[in-house]
């Protein structure tokens, strides 16, 4: 395993520090503002998933050798860098109401900004994870972990986003809802 493939494998351990750094702060604040936390059974594996994917792709690389093949590692590494982008664009353009976990705070507009702006994309955030599973891995040839990355990822991710979509829902007044309120108003 070459020992730079090893330094982007930290370097991308050292962003999801910092995205958990984050995530505290704006959990901090959106339970402060009467936020409410949806899906913590969830929550663990997908901890456990990402951890898994850095953990992988060392293991993978460095037992089963695999190798550096240019026409598939540079593309990759693209990829990864792309990815990371778009992950810190979502964070961002969501601000205080980013988090890693589904915390919703009642009264406060969807974000239409940023990348949030494309209707037909609801999850762009879930597409860097997506993306950077399956690069990440294969930079360096780690197919195994790629496949098994991206097969359990698609999963939690069904999970996931039925519980955004819910837990959405769930404060947003339906039409028949917003009608009732304002004729008992």
């Amino acid at each position: 395993m070459s020992s730079w493939y090893l330094l982007l494998v930290l370097l991308v351990g050292v962003e999801r520090l910092a995205e958990l750094i984050v995530a505290r702060r704006n959990a901090r604040w959106s339970l402060a503002q009467g936020g409410r936390v949806f899906g913590r059974g969830h929550y663990p594996w997908m901890v456990c998933l990402h951890t898994g994917l850095l953990a992988g792709c060392l293991l993978e690389a460095g037992l089963a050798d695999r190798p550096f093949v240019p026409a598939l590692g540079w593309p990759m590494v693209v990829l990864v860098v792309a990815a990371q982008a778009l992950r810190w664009w979502c964070i961002t353009a969501l601000g205080r109401q980013w988090n890693t976990e589904v915390i919703v705070v009642p009264g406060l507009p969807l974000v239409t900004r940023g990348p949030y702006r494309l209707r037909w994309l609801r999850h762009p955030n879930y597409v860097a994870v997506a993306v950077e599973g399956a690069a990440l891995p294969l930079v360096h040839s780690a197919w195994v972990t790629a496949v098994t990355f991206t097969v359990l990822n698609a999963v939690l991710m069904v999970v996931r986003i039925r519980c955004e979509e819910s837990a959405l829902a769930s404060l947003t007044p339906s039409p028949a809802n917003r009608a009732a309120d304002e004729a008992t108003a």
